[in-house]
């Protein structure tokens, strides 16, 4: 089907215009791309970043926490070990029940609830705290998601983020697997989360303070062509991009990958230790 034409005034050429992307339908394949695979697997790895963001965000025993898109848990966890009342949503029923498995094996206390970060099933200033690591940021629809961290934080409260950047390794992960199996047309990239000035333009109207510091999460493995395994095995972006692939289009990916790991390795030889740079924002509500 032909896009559709707008008539320019200044004369008679025509413009091409590009269709809004259909949010809703783009959710929903996201939310099936995240229940591929099993993302606790890596999930679990990254569980400093959690306890990190918890420190920042300077979280008190006692304090009404929301987990948004919370995955397997890891700022779930950071929080409740701090004794906070903490409620732990995401999308993905699968990836919730890893969280609340690790939850009871603490024998820490949290409220699971599965929930869409862009409509959230809360009153308003229902939280002291909103906490999201890797989560909020692959919403399609960011300025609802950031509308809804903002309606159900308290004045006062904070809103604590780790978001990857476009500098960094996942942001170049994301363009080289980019390259084979193109993201949809006109959505908006989930790295500009990543960015300084565009979380002053998303949350900026509504915050008293907003910090970023910029942190390095290592990616530890036993070699470039393990890490790929893992990732193409339980990481939904790549092993969907796999998926979607032929032969042929699988083993060009592969070896871009192993071009960028290879690149980015700090390791030796023996082992595969990648620095990925993310962001870690706390924002005062006003």
């Amino acid at each position: 089907m032909n896009a559709p034409i707008e008539l320019c005034p200044s004369g008679p050429a025509t413009t091409p215009v590009t269709p809004a992307p259909d949010l809703e339908a783009i959710k929903a394949r996201q939310q099936a791309t995240w229940a591929s695979g099993d993302f606790a697997v890596i999930g679990t790895t990254l569980q400093i970043v959690g306890e990190s963001l918890a420190e920042a965000a300077d979280l008190r025993a006692g304090e009404r926490v929301l987990d948004v898109a919370a995955g397997n848990g890891n700022a779930t966890l950071a929080a409740a070990r701090r004794f906070a009342d903490v409620t732990s949503t995401d999308y993905v029923p699968q990836l919730l029940d890893k969280g609340e498995a690790r939850a009871r094996a603490e024998g820490l206390a949290v409220d699971f609830r599965v929930a869409d970060a862009e409509a959230l099933p809360f009153a308003d200033s229902s939280f002291d705290v909103v906490l999201s690591t890797f989560g909020a940021m692959f919403t399609p629809d960011h300025d609802r998601c950031a509308g809804e961290l903002l309606r159900v934080v308290r004045r006062g409260g904070r809103i604590g983020l780790a978001t990857w950047t476009p500098e960094g390794f996942i942001g170049e992960l994301f363009r080289v697997v980019g390259k084979h199996v193109p993201p949809p047309a006109g959505l908006r990239s989930p790295l500009r989360w990543g960015d300084e000035p565009y979380l002053v333009e998303l949350f900026g109207r509504h915050a008293a303070d907003i910090r970023c510091v910029r942190r390095a999460f290592n990616f530890r493995y036993r070699s470039p062509a393990h890490w790929i395994d893992i990732f193409r095995s339980y990481y939904g972006p790549t092993h969907k991009a796999f998926a979607a692939l032929d032969g042929d289009g699988q083993a060009r990916l592969h070896a871009d990958l192993m071009q960028l790991l290879e690149a980015r390795n700090t390791g030796g030889a023996d082992s595969l230790v990648v620095p990925g740079e993310y962001l870690e924002v706390v924002i005062t509500r006003h």
